[in-house]
């Protein structure tokens, strides 16, 4: 199931800062959660252990479940090509992947509320569907009567999103122009090691 738990204690855990107040948590307590987290012993990771991080770190970048995550996994070795970077590629054309990358939440998980909620419209269309695939040429907003509250305004005035996404500040709006490559995608993870994981 999707992660609904202490994002704090989980961002310590897995060394990614998934909220601001993990990000200033951080930086008083740089270290994993528990009585043995600021012990420099630690037990040494096995091969297992550094994959099933890395595919819980990027699992919970997206806020997805272990269920949708195989499933993106199956579609992107499915298709030809380098398999990790289709299966991140997939990932980010997420509506609330999409909705976060813009600036318009300030986490994946407002970003889902959001289009849970109905705050959203792709090609002026309400879509509340999270999972659901934008394409290249799409433009995603927000709903008119949406704009004026005061967490959309501040977000899209400091919104700064990524090359392959191009916003219009004064139509609460972004256009999805390509499909994204791994470097440009804003994602902590050793996607190789995932890759391994799921292909084990």
């Amino acid at each position: 199931m999707k992660y609904n738990g202490p994002k704090v204690k989980i961002s310590r855990k897995i060394g990614i800062n998934l909220t601001s107040k993990a990000a200033k948590v951080a930086g008083k307590k740089p270290y994993p959660p528990g009585q043995h987290g600021q012990s420099k012993r630690r037990n040494k990771q096995s091969d297992y252990g550094k994959q099933l991080l890395e595919k819980q770190r990027l699992r919970l970048q997206y806020n997805l479940s272990e269920k949708h995550m195989t499933k993106y996994y199956a579609q992107a070795v499915a298709i030809d090509g380098n398999t990790g970077d289709i299966f991140m590629q997939l990932l980010e054309q997420r509506l609330d992947a999409v909705v976060y990358r813009s600036g318009f939440a300030p986490t994946i998980y407002a970003s889902r509320q959001y289009v849970g909620h109905g705050h959203i419209l792709v090609n002026g269309k309400k879509v509340d569907v999270a999972s659901c695939k934008v394409k290249v040429g799409d433009v995603v907003s927000i709903k008119e009567k949406s704009r004026k509250l005061e967490n959309f305004q501040d977000a899209v005035r400091g919104a700064n999103p990524p090359q392959y996404l191009e916003i219009s500040k004064t139509d609460f709006s972004v256009k999805y122009l390509h499909i994204p490559t791994r470097e440009e995608i804003p994602v902590e993870c050793d996607i190789p090691l995932v890759v391994e994981y799921y292909s084990r």
